[in-house]
């Protein structure tokens, strides 16, 4: 390993020199599989080394990931971990048994593959997902949980065959990307079925269950609909866990599941994952039922997780959530409706690419707002988001940045509010980092 430079100073090269969708939006992104195909070949395609579970879907497909790996880490597999992006520091994009990739691997990897990188010219997304695949073969793990970028169908990952594809659910995001409705995002995303490779479908829609049948169809696929599997009855829960019934219909039998993922959301989550535990186990993985809800106590503990309906502070209550779309919004404010509070505080900010006015119809209206921008160009100005949320009868001032605007609302919250802190992974990840730094 060189030791000429720093893992900061690798960081820098590979934000700074690579197209990264975070910074440039659209045009960071490659219409084919060719860079990542070149560049995997190059490394000796360390992606046939182990087994992978893909996971794609507009919202749910990061919680999914990390609830799946610490269901196989629980049950004695080396686990892998893809997922983007990260929100304070790059190694949490490539997890073994929830231990962040070292930094040493990521320094040699670049130093390495330099000129490669030069010659190639992939994005950074691509850089990433190979990085992964080599450190997971040369770590020897026994299955990687791999998580979409965006889309599925030219998205890098789809190198992978895996042992299972999930699509977690479909709805409007990025939609100058993946199509205009949601028959054309579900053609993007059942891109990663593959032939002969079962799919789990984690929610039912009448305009993309053709979609999704067509294509399991034509690759001779099964297809399972989580919905058919599971039914889940929410019973009891705080701002830490959630209590729910989880009834298989095939035997009527009834677990009784504890999770620290919170949010509402998570109930169509939990079903996705009870779902393919159960065909993972069919197909000769060692695991069960059992052993995947005793898993579920303690997802974010044991892989990591961050940005999910996160409680930063009891008393008074902060929360963060990375919804950035209208689908997850109203998840999020489904539940933040329950958290009592005298005045809610809401930071919030948005990229440019989004639907903002729809998403801002979903914010309440009675809260006190502090608009930001995160410190990426893809960032809406928090002068334009201002302007836009007035329009939609929500008001606040705007700030420089979400530290700031962290620190404002936190300074104006009483004994008896609530903060929460939505609308980016960027904010998200931004208000994280100074919170963990002690503002």
């Amino acid at each position: 390993m060189s030791g000429s430079i720093s893992y900061q100073e690798t960081l820098d090269y590979i934000f700074e020199k690579l197209p990264m969708f975070s910074r440039l939006g659209k045009a960071a992104l490659k219409p084919n599989l060719d860079n990542i195909t070149a560049f995997c070949t190059l490394l000796g395609n360390p992606q046939l080394e182990f087994q992978t579970i893909h996971i794609a879907g507009t919202n749910g497909k990061g919680s999914v990931s990390h609830a799946l790996a610490a269901i196989l880490t629980d049950a004695c597999y080396k686990t892998g971990m893809y997922t983007s992006p990260h929100l304070v520091d790059f190694r949490e994009r490539i997890r073994i048994n929830g231990e962040a990739v070292e930094r040493g691997f990521v320094i040699d990897f670049v130093d390495r593959y330099r000129q490669a990188i030069e010659d190639i010219q992939p994005s950074f997304f691509e850089i990433t997902v190979a990085m992964a695949f080599e450190y997971f073969a040369q770590q020897q793990v026994d299955v990687a949980v791999i998580e979409v970028g965006l889309g599925g169908r030219l998205d890098s990952t789809n190198l992978i065959t895996p042992e299972l594809s999930i699509i977690t659910n479909i709805s409007y995001d990025h939609k100058d990307l993946l199509g205009n409705t949601l028959a054309e995002i579900a053609g993007e995303k059942a891109g990663i079925i593959k032939h002969g490779v079962p799919v789990v479908v984690g929610e039912q829609h009448p305009e993309t269950e053709r979609v999704f049948f067509e294509h399991s169809i034509k690759r001779q696929s099964e297809l399972y609909y989580a919905d058919s599997f599971w039914t889940l009855v929410k019973v009891g829960g705080d701002i830490r866990h959630q209590h729910y019934k989880a009834v298989n219909k095939a035997n009527l039998q009834v677990y009784e599941v504890k999770t620290d993922l919170t949010g509402g959301y998570q109930r169509h989550n939990i079903k996705t994952v009870l779902t393919a535990v159960e065909l993972l186990a069919a197909s000769g993985f060692r695991v069960n039922i059992d052993g995947a809800v005793a898993s579920l106590a303690h997802v974010k503990t044991a892989t990591g997780l961050l940005g999910r309906w996160q409680v930063l502070q009891d008393a008074p209550p902060i929360v963060c959530d990375v919804a950035h779309n209208p689908a997850g919004l109203r998840e999020v404010f489904d539940q933040w409706k329950d958290v009592p509070a005298e005045t809610k505080h809401i930071v919030v900010g948005f990229v440019k690419d989004k639907d903002v006015a729809e998403a801002l119809a979903l914010f309440p209206k009675d809260a006190q707002y502090y608009f930001c921008n995160a410190k990426i160009p893809r960032a809406l100005p928090a002068d334009e988001l201002q302007c836009a949320a007035s329009a939609a009868g929500l008001f606040g001032g705007i700030y420089p940045g979400a530290e700031a605007a962290f620190a404002a609302a936190r300074t104006n919250m009483r004994a008896n509010d609530a903060l929460l802190v939505t609308g980016s992974f960027f904010i998200v990840g931004e208000v994280l980092e100074c919170f963990e730094n002690r503002i």
